[in-house]
């Protein structure tokens, strides 16, 4: 018999807010977390704007001896982590660790140490690289200090699908539980790219908005005038869960996950297919798997990153799935005022799908002025919408032509 899964425990680290119910309440505000770039001088380069996370502190979270010992992504994943288990209020010393695990997507890893020792490998010499190279940069890093952390021994791994890692995380976890390989798994997703080769590869590769004089209205997914996405960073973290295991400790729940689909375009390495063949499979795997149909979902937190080709093959996809039902479904994307957190995207985008569900309201896409007409769809523009909301789906797209769709339910 497949077992129930619910969601427990949610920490987030975004530029707009690091702190829950304030993320929630700026986001339902309409107020952006993209502004000129501070993470580094961006002076020579095309873009000088993003979404670097200015607020974040690592005191009471890592050791001042550890701070050296893992990239920005890692301590990102550390915090947002603590966090979602303190919100989970678990105590995982009264449980068999190896019921318990962690899976953590991630599309790029640590990209700050990669360009650090870069710098040491040419102006210094090989020798002047540092030891803590390697366990810094690789994208199992935050997974495997999560498990160290909490001293987990379940399942325990990284996936990287780019944009989507952080869903296709989420779903591995959810069926790590489901088919009783777990009974508890931390999840999500967790990004650092801000850095002068983030910005300046995707900007070469014409992917980013270079809306210079709005920074903060420069993300404006399904807009006709959208220009490209917004780079962002940011961690995403969720505390899946039995549900028999979190009602004997009497653990709160934000919502139940009910469905997981993934696929791939097979096309083309960065372009999404342009029919939305691959997205529209996904997002129907993770229907079927739900046992639910198109009309039960009442809302999509969509990828829609406000890039031209991406905002139009997911909408010509949530048409093929949810035909005559997809002008009735609210759809928004909070990447108009997070950004894009590529490999993190999806951990912070359900974490806000399941407050949509919580409080019953839809959040804004912001920065939508002038409507597309290949892009027809509701998509929430700039104000929130209260609607009565019983399951949510949350889809992620990545290069590569990966696709994942996962969907929640209020837990009944």
């Amino acid at each position: 018999m497949k077992r129930r899964v619910v969601v427990t425990g949610v920490g987030v680290v975004t530029s707009l807010s690091s702190q829950l119910e304030k993320l929630w309440k700026k986001v339902l505000a309409g107020e952006s977390g993209i502004h000129p770039l501070r993470a580094f001088d961006a002076s020579d380069h095309k873009v000088k704007f993003a979404g670097d996370v200015q607020d974040f502190s690592t005191e009471g979270y890592i050791p001042k001896r550890e701070i050296k010992r893992v990239d920005l992504f890692t301590q990102f994943a550390l915090v947002a982590g603590a966090d979602a288990v303190e919100d989970s209020g678990i105590d995982f010393s009264k449980y068999d660790p190896f019921r318990s695990g962690v899976i953590m997507g991630s599309g790029i890893g640590g990209l700050n140490e990669v360009e650090t020792q870069e710098k040491r490998l040419i102006l210094k010499g090989p020798d002047k690289v540092s030891a803590f190279t390697i366990p810094k940069l690789m994208l199992n890093a935050a997974s495997g200090h999560l498990s160290i952390r909490f001293g987990l021994r379940g399942p325990n791994y990284a996936v990287a699908t780019a944009c989507a890692s952080a869903t296709n995380a989420m779903g591995d976890a959810f069926k790590a539980i489901r088919y009783d390989e777990a009974d508890v798994m931390i999840t999500g997703g967790t990004e650092a790219a801000v850095t002068p080769i983030g910005i300046s590869g995707f900007a070469n590769m014409k992917a980013l908005s270079t809306r210079h004089d709005n920074p903060a209205g420069a993300s404006r997914p399904f807009d006709a005038d959208r220009d490209g996405f917004v780079l962002s960073e940011g961690a995403g973290i969720l505390m899946f869960e039995e549900l028999e295991h979190a009602q004997a400790r009497g653990a709160k729940i934000y919502g139940e996950i009910l469905g997981y689909g993934t696929s791939a375009d097979a096309g083309h390495i960065t372009q999404p297919d342009a029919e939305g063949s691959g997205a529209a499979r996904a997002m129907s795997e993770a229907l079927r798997n739900a046992k639910l149909n198109p009309e039960d979902i009442g809302y999509i937190n969509a990828h829609g990153t406000s890039t031209p080709l991406g905002d139009k093959a997911e909408t010509t996809a949530v048409k093929r799935v949810f035909e005559n039902w997809a002008h009735k479904l609210s759809i928004s994307s909070t990447k108009s005022q997070l950004g894009h957190l590529l490999g993190a995207s999806g951990g912070v985008e359900m974490i806000l799908s399941l407050l949509a569900l919580r409080d019953q309201t839809i959040p804004p896409t912001i920065n939508y002025e002038t409507p597309d007409p290949d892009c027809d769809l509701d998509y929430t523009p700039n104000t929130p919408r209260e609607r009565k909301l019983q399951h949510i789906m949350s889809n992620s797209f990545g290069f590569g032509g990966h696709n994942a769709s996962i969907i929640a339910g209020q837990f009944a």
